[in-house]
């Protein structure tokens, strides 16, 4: 049974750090290119739900839209005002895409960082809790409301990004400018406007992740930085740009949290995702589920 009830609760670790990976690896295998403001976004959503319930006294499932709303508004503003320039005059400035993109997003990390620290101050907050049931069976298992409503929603919002991406012509056009940006171009294809709509997805996810997990993580200025690390570690499990790849390493290194914990050491608890990086590294450089490079 012991084994049973860290299985489940490593799956909805994993889950939580799904949404915060997928929104990473949706930003590389459109633009190709790393997002290291990520972890910024999973903070300002925390920030954002606790200061909106706490000073505005709104209730917390109402404040939880207010997140959403404003890690899409900081996705649309990072990519229409800094990552715009990339497709076009990028070049004339001797720069290359990546080196820009590391230059541009690591400044603008560094910025909200001490833009909340002046403004809301350094000390960590406590987000109200969205359920105050602290113990509720669900079958065999004991589970907290919190932890319960957290995995819930992150299975509605994998399984509604899934199917936005597959159904919707958003979505399709999101996958035209993924496999060719040029191509996609020229055959009518708004490339900016599907550059946009990823970057507002990840945003979401990465403001909902900080927002639900905001009464155990207790939001500080600097709170996004472990979750973002973890997030390219599962990135580069899974394969760089997939999506499921993402999904299946974050579920992995949350069971392999869960079990190290208990049957090796809970001070090792974070070096296990290395570890298993290592490994992987070792035997499929790509990443689980990554492309390996066409030879001409």
């Amino acid at each position: 049974m012991l084994a049973l009830d860290l299985f489940v609760n490593g799956l909805i670790i994993g889950l939580f750090y799904a949404l915060m990976a997928v929104g990473l690896t949706m930003i590389f295998g459109i633009l190709k290119i790393v997002n290291f403001a990520h972890g910024e976004f999973y903070m300002v959503g925390a920030y954002t739900y606790t200061l909106v319930s706490l000073a505005l006294g709104v209730p917390p499932w109402l404040a939880l839209p207010v997140a959403a709303a404003t890690g899409a508004a900081l996705g649309w503003a990072t990519e229409r005002w800094l990552m715009r320039p990339l497709y076009a005059g990028y070049g004339s400035w001797g720069l290359m895409k990546d080196e820009y993109a590391v230059v541009v997003t690591f400044g603008l990390s560094l910025l909200l960082i001490n833009l909340v620290d002046k403004v809301v101050g350094p000390y960590p907050m406590r987000g109200p809790a969205l359920s105050d049931v602290t113990r509720m069976a669900v079958g065999p298992f004991m589970m907290s409301g919190q932890k319960l409503i957290t995995a819930g929603l992150s299975i509605v919002l994998l399984v509604g990004l899934a199917l936005f991406i597959k159904r919707s012509l958003w979505g399709r056009q999101v996958q035209a400018v993924a496999q060719n940006r040029l191509g996609a171009s020229i055959a009518g294809i708004d490339t900016a406007r599907a550059s946009s709509i990823i970057f507002m997805a990840s945003g979401v996810l990465a403001a909902l992740a900080g927002a639900l997990l905001a009464p155990v993580i207790n939001p500080a200025p600097d709170v996004g930085a472990f979750p973002a690390i973890k997030s390219y570690v599962i990135v580069v499990i899974g394969g760089m740009g997939s999506i499921p790849g993402s999904i299946l390493a974050a579920l992995a290194l949350g069971v392999l949290e869960s079990f190290g914990a208990v049957y090796l050491s809970y001070d090792y608890r974070d070096t296990f995702g290395l570890a298993l990086l290592i490994l992987i590294l070792l035997f499929r450089p790509k990443g689980l589920f990554g492309e390996r490079a066409r030879e001409v």
